[in-house]
């Protein structure tokens, strides 16, 4: 009985130099340009494996499907505007124990961006807040979402312009387009009246539309001083915490890793405990 040798590897060893040529071709047209790149090697790596016709095609298509997936995640990434790119598994949560990583890996599901869900990090500088917030909009971005990043001086300083400009409408469009928004830094600076209402604003719209991953290093009662206006502030976290899930840090900065471990400064659980300094 004769052996049932697949038909892609007998034609994969016998493809002549105009046949690849005519097969590059195709592969450009069709704008599979990872294929025609590694065609010659896919065929002769096929030939060696005997790959029937389908586990070839699936191979080929597999690869140039990744490809572009790669591509299209490298495009949104630059995009979004991060202020660095660290990856989730990066994290030492470890070094955070305050954090419920749990919960963090359920965030990365990104669920919470189908239900609307709001994402509120807290804690004080150096914490890890702002690579949660990278972290979980990379997440956001590899499925599928579209993904903008901005410290909150900066938002408000766009606005600001924008309003002096008359361009409001059109600046805060930028900010709502945007299937998940991530602004960082609420509380490091103060906000003046005029900032506070047009923060107020954008949160307004993305209400119940879109939603957000917010970082501060302030308390939710601390807000009021930060918008200068508590009644703006009460307005704003009423939005903001109708949907919302909040991690809250209660740890050491990563700047001072290395001094901690060289006993040079004194941790916060140290400073918290009787007797510590706070």
């Amino acid at each position: 009985m004769a052996k049932n040798t697949p038909a892609a590897a007998t034609g994969a060893a016998l493809t002549t130099p105009a046949q690849l040529e005519r097969l590059g071709e195709h592969l450009h047209k069709l704008r599979l340009q990872k294929s025609a790149e590694r065609l010659e090697a896919m065929l002769q790596q096929a030939a060696a494996d005997e790959l029937p016709y389908a586990d070839f095609l699936e191979q080929v298509l597999g690869e140039e499907v990744a490809a572009k997936t790669a591509k299209n995640i490298s495009m949104r990434t630059a995009m979004a505007r991060f202020p660095f790119v660290k990856p989730l598994e990066t994290f030492d949560f470890a070094y955070q124990p305050s954090i419920d990583k749990r919960q963090v890996l359920t965030l990365a599901s990104c669920h919470y961006i189908e239900h609307g869900d709001n994402v509120i990090v807290l804690g004080p500088p150096g914490v890890g807040k702002t690579h949660l917030a990278v972290s979980l909009g990379i997440k956001a971005i590899e499925a599928g979402y579209r993904v903008l990043f901005t410290s909150a001086a900066q938002l408000i300083s766009t606005l600001s312009k924008a309003l002096a400009e008359g361009r409001l409408d059109e600046k805060l469009k930028l900010y709502t387009t945007p299937r998940l928004l991530i602004i960082d830094e609420i509380g490091y600076l103060p906000i003046e009246r005029i900032g506070a209402n047009l923060f107020f604003q954008l949160i307004s719209r993305r209400y119940e539309r879109g939603p957000m991953i917010l970082t501060s290093n302030q308390s939710f009662g601390a807000w009021g001083d930060v918008f200068g206006d508590r009644v703006i502030a009460t307005a704003i976290l009423d939005r903001l915490l109708h949907h919302a899930v909040t991690l809250n840090i209660r740890g050491n900065s990563y700047c001072l890793k290395e001094k901690l471990k060289a006993g040079l400064v004194r941790s916060f659980e140290d400073e918290s405990q009787p007797g510590g300094e706070i």
